[in-house]
C-alpha cells in the first residue's frame, strides 16, 4: 500500500505541475524498462482485462493510468490511453489477448497521463469523452494545432450508451470532482465500472481546479455514482490502483465527505489553512488509508477555503 500510495504522490506532482500551466503536456515519450515490466494484462472478466497503470514507485516506471480492454463482437474498446509513448505498448498488451481491432476509445478525463496515447490509434479509432472533457483537451498542447483531429469524436453531457446487448457499455457524468469532465464508464453485463480518476487511491484526491475541478462537490458526485451504479456492479476499476469493490467506492465517498466537513469546521474555527493541515489526521476509522502527502493535504485545504467563501 506504501509503494502504491508513493506512486500516486508521483502523479499527483506531475498532474499538479500540468494543471498549472493549464495544459497537461506529458514528459518525454518513451516506457523504460521497469515501466515496461511493471505493466502488465489482467483479465478482470470474461473479455475484460486492464493493463495496470504506474506499478512502482519511481518516476520513470510511471506510465499512466488503469487501461481498461473491452473485447466485443466487433473490436475493442479501449478506456485511457496511458502517457505518450505507451501507444504501442497497450497494442502489444492487446494483441496478447485478441487479434481484433481497436475500434473506440474512451477517455475518463483530460489528464496526458490517461489521453497521452490517443495519438498512436490515429483517427479512424472513434474517440468519445464527456463535453467538458473535450474543452479542457483543447487547451492541451497535445490536441492543438494539426493535432486537433486527435480530440474526442463524440460526446456527451449526462449519459451516453455506446453499442448494444452484452457489449453495451454506459457513460455517465455524477458531477464535478477530480475535474469537470470525469466519466465512470460502466461494462454493463460484467458489473464492472471504471471510475478513472474520481477513485484514482485511497487518500486525499488530486483535484484539478485549473481543469473545473472541486474538492467540495468531489463526494457529493461520488456519493451520486454510488447510488447510481452499486446495484449494477460487483467491481470497480481504479484510476491508478488495484480493483476495488463498490463498498470501497461508498467509503471513498465518506471520507472525501467527512475531510470537506472537517475543513468546514477548521475555517469556521478562524484556523489557516496551514493551522488546519498541521492539525489534520486520518480518521482511524478509514483502514488503509495512510496520512496525506502535504502538499496536496494543503493544497485540498485552500481549495475547500476558496470554494466555501464563494
Amino acid at each position: 500500500m506504501r509503494r502504491a500510495l508513493a506512486l500516486g504522490l508521483l502523479i499527483l506532482t506531475g498532474g499538479l505541475t500540468m494543471a498549472v500551466a493549464s495544459v497537461q503536456a506529458p514528459p518525454p515519450a518513451g516506457p523504460s524498462p521497469a515501466a515496461l515490466q511493471a505493466t502488465k494484462i489482467e483479465k478482470v472478466k470474461d473479455n475484460l482485462y486492464i493493463i495496470t497503470g504506474s506499478g512502482v514507485a519511481v518516476r520513470d516506471a510511471c506510465s499512466g493510468g488503469n487501461t481498461a480492454v473491452f473485447i466485443t463482437d466487433n473490436g475493442v474498446v479501449v478506456v485511457d490511453t496511458k502517457l505518450a509513448g505507451w501507444g504501442q505498448v497497450i497494442l502489444d498488451r492487446i494483441k496478447s489477448v485478441t487479434s481484433k481491432p481497436i475500434t473506440t476509445i474512451i477517455n475518463t478525463h483530460t489528464h496526458g497521463d490517461h489521453t497521452g496515447s490517443n495519438e498512436f490509434f490515429g483517427t479512424s479509432v472513434e474517440t468519445v469523452a464527456h463535453e467538458n472533457t473535450k474543452a479542457n483537451m483543447a487547451r492541451m498542447d497535445a490536441f492543438k494545432g494539426d493535432k486537433s483531429k486527435f480530440l474526442p469524436k463524440k460526446t456527451y453531457k449526462d449519459r451516453m450508451s455506446l453499442l448494444t446487448g452484452k457489449d453495451a457499455v454506459d457513460l455517465f457524468y455524477f458531477g464535478r470532482g477530480h475535474t469537470d469532465g470525469d466519466t465512470f464508464v460502466l461494462f454493463r453485463t460484467l458489473r464492472v465500472a471504471h471510475a478513472g480518476d474520481m477513485f484514482a487511491w485511497k487518500d486525499l484526491p488530486f483535484i484539478d481546479t485549473m481543469n473545473g475541478g472541486s474538492v467540495v462537490e468531489h463526494p457529493r458526485s461520488l456519493a451520486k455514482a454510488y447510488a447510481a451504479l452499486n446495484k449494477d456492479i460487483d467491481t470497480v476499476i481504479t484510476g491508478h490502483t488495484p480493483l476495488m469493490k463498490p463498498k470501497d467506492l461508498q467509503e471513498y465517498a465518506d471520507f472525501n465527505k467527512d475531510f470537506v466537513a472537517w475543513a468546514e469546521g477548521q475555517m469556521k474555527a478562524g484556523k489557516s489553512a496551514d493551522e488546519a493541515a498541521a492539525a489534520y489526521k486520518t480518521p482511524p476509522k478509514y483502514l488503509g488509508y495512510e496520512a496525506p502527502q502535504a502538499m496536496r493535504l494543503k493544497t485540498n485545504l485552500e481549495a475547500v477555503y476558496a470554494e466555501l467563501k464563494k
